[in-house]
């Protein structure tokens, strides 16, 4: 496993799934992990992951093993180090420090770049068949796995890593062990022609690690074979300009693509044939000075600069004969390599299957898939796959979660709603419970000594003359002591303690008895609009009548100038409903809040005692029902009224 994921790191960005050629990340939980078989080892996921989630294999306490032992052991360094130790004018102070480790020779790569690069102008110009470079082992493993068709269109070429292990044991000796310093992840399993790779931040790692600084090593070149024009290998074209290979864009034969976006496209449009008579020649990273074992936040142009300037110098210093010498010597090398396919695509699954995963991202039409990319997969229907494949998460889809989030948010604010109206009609049903208590006790202390008020009251009265200047006194105290009984009457009603007493009644006769019950003026109109289907309802007749006579002398009084009542009757298999509208002078806000309180009363004195709507409320919730008011007093907002609704179950609960 090269490429891993520290699980505690990781925080849903999806930035590794995006950025992953391969598509070699699984989302399980919310967390991206590595499938070892579909990486090609690009470490595009450890240059992106901000959190540090993804790492790669640190081979540095296996790099110090080797060199414990008593066998020689040569390090050989990527031509793109200058990219990386910019601190250092003299590129001989790293040599020395490298060698300072216990490195029994330190060799460039750019001389396996140099052989490799001649053998490539040979298949450009004298092949009649068209090759894929093969120097980049992400974009060899990526071919193998996802383009196995193209598998025989890689060059038949080691890559320069490999091509200056074959000349180190060569010239030092087969028992020679080798350490490749680069960049690149993927060269730590490229080839076992290599013992170990350390990239370029593993060997500042293991310089920091030994305390070895410039002043603790002597400055040191390079073992021979010493590279040319290699130099310039890592970055983008190098092995064009390596090779010295006409790159003109008018009758040259290359095609150079870089990075993960310019190699995909290359590869799609040279397998469907839109790409012909051409070379490719293709690096996953922007160049090699862009790999992921550089030291992250490098610039890529400075990078490439500090290349430049070094194998510019390089080469206005360099011995040709010297190192003409050292090509013909290894001109014969064997650097032939058979690329085997290794197919790890999926099947994809069927069109109905791929269409049910989007349906239940809310994608029913072609308009729904907007293709942001936010999931890290490149279209709605990608991801829809990798769903299906169990490598993505519907959740990962921004615009669903957005939608899934509002829908939540609106949810807890209806749940909310309830529960706040729940909550107000258990402390409604408490204060009526306790002022029911409290009523009764009242009500049976004053019903006694008010009646024999009231009696005495009225035979004083009968025996008055009617010109007796009592007699008008008299008069008073009986109409109080009428109201006080009226009062009474009404805390014996509202403290009553008896079940429902449920029979099967017709609503529509219930509500025409109700009216017959209430004096209605000329000035008023009342009206009933029936839309039930079954008018019977197993309700208190008598309770229920109660109800709607309070509410139509309520509606009465409201419209001392007249008006109309409406009386709408609706029902459904387990509900009917009762709607009381009037077109009355309406109830203001602060009053509607407070309706349905115990002695709550809007009406002048002695007019009202406040009972009728709690006794009502209280009906209406032993009969298991709802009662909810709608007013308007505000005639700039439309026709002042207020309306009633009362929902009862159809059968006993």
């Amino acid at each position: 496993m090269l490429v891993y994921t520290i699980k505690e790191l990781c925080r849903t960005c999806y930035t590794c799934v995006r950025e992953c050629p391969a598509k070699a990340i699984r989302i399980v939980g919310g967390q991206a992990e590595v499938i070892t078989e579909r990486c090609i080892a690009c470490g595009n996921c450890t240059k992106v992951c901000s959190q540090g989630a993804k790492v790669f294999l640190n081979t540095v306490d296996r790099v110090l093993k080797l060199l414990k032992d008593e066998k020689k052991v040569a390090a050989i360094v990527a031509p793109s180090f200058p990219a990386e130790f910019t601190e250092f004018d003299d590129h001989r102070v790293l040599i020395g420090m490298i060698r300072s480790l216990g490195f029994e020779y330190v060799s460039e790569v750019s001389f396996g770049a140099d052989i490799v690069a001649d053998r490539y102008k040979k298949l450009v110009t004298e092949s009649k068949e068209y090759y894929i470079s093969s120097d980049c082992p992400s974009i060899v493993n990526y071919i193998k796995f996802y383009h196995p068709g193209l598998t025989d269109k890689l060059a038949p070429v080691v890559s320069p890593m490999v091509a200056m292990s074959r000349v180190i044991r060569k010239k030092y000796g087969e028992d020679t062990k080798i350490v490749f310093i680069g960049p690149c992840v993927a060269k730590k399993a490229e080839s076992n022609e290599i013992d170990e790779a350390l990239t370029f931040t593993e060997l500042r790692e293991l310089l920091q690690m030994k305390d070895i600084t410039p002043a603790t090593s002597q400055p040191s070149d390079f073992d021979p074979p010493v590279g040319g024009r290699g130099a310039i290998f890592p970055v983008t074209r190098g092995l064009l300009q390596t090779a010295n290979i006409n790159d003109d864009a008018i009758t040259g034969n290359i095609i150079a693509a870089e990075g993960r976006i310019g190699f995909q496209e290359a590869l799609k449009e040279f397998e469907a044939g839109l790409i012909k008579n051409q070379h490719m020649e293709l690096l996953c990273c922007e160049g090699c000075i862009m790999g992921p074992g550089l030291s992250k936040n490098g610039k890529q142009y400075t990078r490439r600069s500090h290349v430049s300037s070094y194998a510019n110098s390089k080469m206005a210093d360099m011995d040709y004969d010297t190192w003409m010498a050292s090509f013909n010597e290894f001109s014969t090398l064997d650097l032939s390599i058979h690329h085997r396919s290794e197919d790890h695509r999926f099947d994809l699954p069927a069109e109905k299957d791929i269409e049910e995963v989007l349906i239940s991202m809310g994608k029913t039409t072609k308009k729904d898939q907007l293709d942001c990319g936010a999931c890290g997969y490149e279209s709605c229907v990608e991801h829809a796959i990798a769903i299906k494949k169990g490598l993505a998460e519907v959740e990962m889809c921004l615009p669903y979660t957005i939608e899934k989030l509002h829908k939540s948010v609106k949810d807890l604010a209806l749940s909310n709603e309830k529960l706040s109206s729940m909550k107000q009609a258990l402390r409604q049903s408490e204060k009526l419970a306790h002022m029911g208590q409290l009523s009764a006790g009242i009500a049976h202390e004053l019903n006694n000594p008010l009646g024999v008020v009231i009696m005495y009251s009225n035979i004083l009265l009968d025996e008055c003359k009617a010109d007796d200047p009592v007699r008008e006194d008299l008069k008073l105290i009986v109409d109080q002591a009428g109201r006080c009984k009226k009062i009474v009457a009404g805390l014996l009603n509202f403290a009553r303690k008896n079940q429902v007493n449920h029979q099967l009644v017709n609503i529509k006769e219930l509500v025409n008895h109700s009216f017959d019950g209430v004096i209605i003026p000329e000035n008023v109109k009342t009206s009933i609009n029936d839309g039930m289907t079954n008018p019977d309802a197993w309700v208190d007749s008598e309770q229920m009548m109660q109800v709607l006579t309070n509410l139509f002398k309520n509606a009465v009084d409201a419209m001392p100038q007249g008006g109309q009542i409406l009386v709408t009757l609706e029902d459904t298999l387990s509900d009917v409903t009762i709607s009381i509208k009037d077109t009355g002078t309406g109830i203001k806000e602060e009053d509607r809040v407070k309706m349905f309180e115990p002695f709550y009363t809007t009406k002048s004195l002695g007019h009202g005692t406040g009972l009728g709507l709690a006794t009502a409320y209280g009906i209406v919730k032993m009969h298991k029902g709802q009662i909810t008011v709608e007013s308007n007093n505000d005639p700039a907002k439309g026709q002042t009224g207020t309306s009633f609704k009362i929902v009862l179950p159809r059968k006993k609960e």
